[in-house]
């Protein structure tokens, strides 16, 4: 299915814009919900799992590549998917979550890493070598990191069941989003990404993998997004026009990262532009965070004594501050707001810890089986208040978080255009 972005940049050239959303999440009710979505619009679904949450260690989900297929393919089965719609990807494929070791030895566990993503039938493989490790230069040459990606490739050519499609860029945003306020963002200049496309073209020749090089359906390029912890940087196509004007030069489509709370209006502007693949991950998340923390005040109003989630939430993440403590500056008021509120959505790493778990199924044992009163549902979900009065959603909690996370995907599908 992974052969689909094959077809994106000579559609393109023939006069056909498509896109596609990259889910980037490991939690299973973003999963469900863009599977869902994908089944009853009859689209193919791109998901992605990270170097960070899913390796040969089992990440930050514990999960080995092999064991996230399994678990996204259980999500379909009881949405009803079909699997041959299914595409997996590996995002930022490289040394990054050993690059506090030498690049040797960084390098060789990426390459068991990419051998399990390719061997477990990922069909996208994003090979992302531009970090430094322990011992490399404070900033890699673009030779080096091209030189790295191709090794990557060939381990990957090795081990694919099928053979699969690559995404390569050295102009790589930070995985998760920015860790302080974005002012401003340079774009990728045509002149780099050219020279990008052919650093990589000649270190797969090198690397022995030319015909590799054929399947490289996307480039990682800076269009001028992000977002920090408070504030968006919005699409501007004029900043974009002379980096899209490049496309027809280039055999592939370009991948947008970091396109999260972006409008629809400018997501649609970016697949017009040529950024066919567009990478969503927090936004998805922290909208179930949303949903969970309004339901969590109709349950203070239902239920007094309820024992708010967010109180919950705050102790689980003081007790364990690895996952935002060096994200999140300012005062003890600042970091409390950032923890529950930012853009960056740190608070996703902690819904599987026990306590999390336990207090979000108590909140759903509280409300799942009944009706959530409509003006509570206003006042804490506004953003479901008409689908409910329509009776597109019925006031239950389980269905009011999963229309919170699908309004976003949906945005995307809308912006990707027709079912490719």
């Amino acid at each position: 299915m992974s052969k689909l972005l094959m077809d994106f940049a000579p559609r393109r050239r023939a006069g056909t814009v498509l896109g596609i959303t990259s889910v980037c999440s490991a939690h299973p009710v973003v999963i469900g919900a863009a599977l869902a979505l994908g089944h009853q619009q009859g689209k193919p679904v791109l998901i992605e799992a990270t170097c960070n949450q899913v390796n040969q260690d089992g990440g930050y989900t514990s999960m080995t590549p092999a064991e996230f297929r399994r678990f996204v393919e259980r999500i379909a089965a009881d949405e009803g998917f079909d699997p041959a719609r299914l595409i997996l990807g590996g995002d930022h494929l490289g040394p990054n979550p050993w690059k506090d070791q030498p690049a040797a030895v960084a390098m060789q566990q990426a390459c068991v890493m990419i051998a399990d993503y390719a061997a477990a039938g990922f069909g996208k493989l994003h090979l992302d070598c531009s970090m430094p490790c322990a011992d490399d230069p404070i900033v890699l040459p673009d030779a080096e990191i091209a030189a790295r990606a191709a090794c990557l490739a060939a381990v990957a050519e090795m081990h694919a069941i099928d053979p699969p499609v690559y995404v390569i860029g050295t102009e790589v945003p930070i995985p998760g989003g920015a860790m302080e306020q974005v002012e401003h963002l340079a774009v990728t200049s045509p002149a780099a990404a050219r020279s990008t496309v052919e650093l990589h073209r000649q270190a797969f020749r090198t690397a022995g993998v030319p015909d590799a090089f054929d399947r490289v359906v996307g480039l990682v390029v800076q269009p001028g997004v992000e977002f920090g912890n408070e504030n968006v940087m919005p699409y501007a196509p004029a900043a974009a026009r002379d980096l899209s004007a490049a496309l027809p030069d280039l055999p592939l489509i370009f991948e947008a990262h970091s396109t999260d709370y972006q409008t629809e209006d400018a997501l649609k502007a970016m697949v017009c532009d040529g950024f066919a693949i567009l990478k969503v991950g927090p936004g998805l998340t922290f909208a179930l965070r949303e949903a969970l923390y309004g339901l969590d005040h109709i349950a203070a109003v239902l239920f007094p004594g309820h024992t708010p989630l967010h109180d919950v939430m705050e102790q689980v993440m003081r007790a364990k501050p690895l996952h935002w403590a060096k994200y999140y500056a300012g005062s003890a008021e600042h970091q409390h707001l950032q923890r529950h509120f930012s853009y960056s959505d740190r608070i996703r790493y902690y819904w599987t810890d026990p306590a999390a778990k336990a207090a979000v199924a108590d909140l759903m044992t509280r409300l799942d089986d009944r009706d959530i009163p409509e003006p509570l549902i206003s006042q804490y979900l506004a953003g479901s208040y008409a689908d409910v009065m329509a009776k597109r959603i019925a006031p239950r909690a389980t269905a009011l978080i999963r229309a919170a996370v699908t309004r976003v995907l949906a945005s995307y599908s809308r912006a990707a255009g027709p079912a490719s």
